[in-house]
């Protein structure tokens, strides 16, 4: 079914595909200054770097799993998947047809979740019970989610045996050598058994010895005990379904979409693409996706409102690689242009609350309230 412009045609319509920490933020921006769409396959936004604290605390994600309909208020919300894009309209696996002036690609990483927030905040419980019964825990991926799940429980539950196995030469590889040493000193000073160069067979089903506990093999034929796993790999990215629409040949060999310095994908005038699909030189994370949001708001602003061109906003990568990766309530690695440092400074940063007050508070929400 079509829908039309309830105001009769005279605002520019706008569909925002995707609604996660770019989207979103892109959404709210503009609800009031067009007629704005958001299609999104669940019904919530999610602060997704806090979700490791919310396994830990299941209240935790209260705050961080937040409705569309509470920052989102003056537009319409499309529950479903996009399945296809013409030049002029989106289609959703649900069969609407969803009309566009300009459109928003955000689809970032795909991901299997619930499609409610109730859904969602229940998984947190049944993953916290899932740590909160077990003795021994096994972490298959060093990468930043990894070493923050790591954190977490070692912080969290000293008594658990944490066990973190990693397929490359250093944790974190994104970020330097220095930050990396200094996070793998501190896992295991809180005894986390962290082995690297070494991959964990998870497609076999696991024995299981006379105490009831879960024995992994690695593919070197090291035995890993555990009552339970959590897998911290990597995401696919959220393209492969633009494969048979008309982006099909902006997408490059990783699956990005292939975007100018206005952050308009190449080649076409009306349609931006933002976050963690866009192929700009620069790592994946969420403050960047969420500038990416501000760039591309201030531009389609300007171009719905008749505004030329060249008055555009570009976007400047950000070619330093700084990070900050939290290690459990208090402590934190932090990689700056010039500096490496761990403890409690970066700490004070990010992981007491994880920016989770700051991001509601950037979407018109109050930063405590549930």
């Amino acid at each position: 079914m079509n829908e039309k412009n309830e105001s009769g045609g005279e605002r520019r319509r706008l569909v925002v595909i995707g609604g996660g920490i770019a989207g979103s933020l892109l959404a709210e921006s503009l609800q009031f200054d067009v007629d704005v769409t958001l299609i999104d396959p669940k019904e919530y936004f999610e602060i997704t770097w806090a979700s490791l604290r919310a396994m830990v605390e299941p209240s935790f994600g209260k705050r961080s799993v937040i409705n569309h309909r509470d920052y989102f208020t003056n537009g319409r919300i499309v529950t479903s998947n996009a399945i296809n894009i013409t030049d002029t309209v989106v289609l959703t696996a649900e069969g609407h047809i969803v009309p566009y002036d300009y459109l928003v690609i955000a689809t970032g990483h795909a991901e299997s979740v619930p499609k409610t927030r109730t859904a969602r905040l229940a998984e947190y419980q049944a993953e916290n019970e899932k740590i909160k019964s077990a003795h021994s825990i096994l972490i298959v991926g060093g990468g930043p989610t990894g070493v923050e799940l790591a954190g977490e429980i070692a912080v969290d539950f000293p008594e658990k045996k944490v066990t973190l196995v990693h397929n490359g030469s250093r944790l974190m590889e994104f970020i330097g050598p220095k930050a990396a040493d200094k996070t793998l000193k501190w896992l295991r000073s809180k005894n986390v058994d962290v082995k690297l160069e070494q991959r964990v067979d998870l497609n076999s089903i696991p024995e299981v010895d006379e105490n009831g506990s879960r024995i992994y093999h690695s593919l070197a034929g090291e035995t890993i005990k555990a009552d339970c796993h959590f897998l911290c790999a990597g995401k696919p990215l959220g393209s492969a379904w633009l494969k048979d629409t008309v982006l099909k040949n902006n997408l490059d060999f990783h699956g990005r979409l292939v975007v100018d310095e206005y952050l308009r994908v190449k080649g076409r005038k009306n349609i931006f693409a933002i976050g963690d699909i866009t192929n700009i030189p620069e790592i994946k994370q969420g403050y960047l996706a969420q500038k990416h949001a501000e760039v591309a708001a201030g531009n389609l602003k300007l171009l719905m409102a008749g505004g030329k061109e060249c008055k555009m906003a570009a976007y400047k990568p950000d070619g330093s690689v700084t990070a900050i990766v939290s290690l459990g309530r208090r402590d934190a690695v932090a990689q700056f242009p010039f500096i490496t440092i761990i403890g409690l400074i970066p700490g004070m940063i990010k992981s007491g609350d994880l920016f989770v007050g700051k991001t509601r508070k950037q979407r018109g929400l109050e930063p405590h309230v549930v």
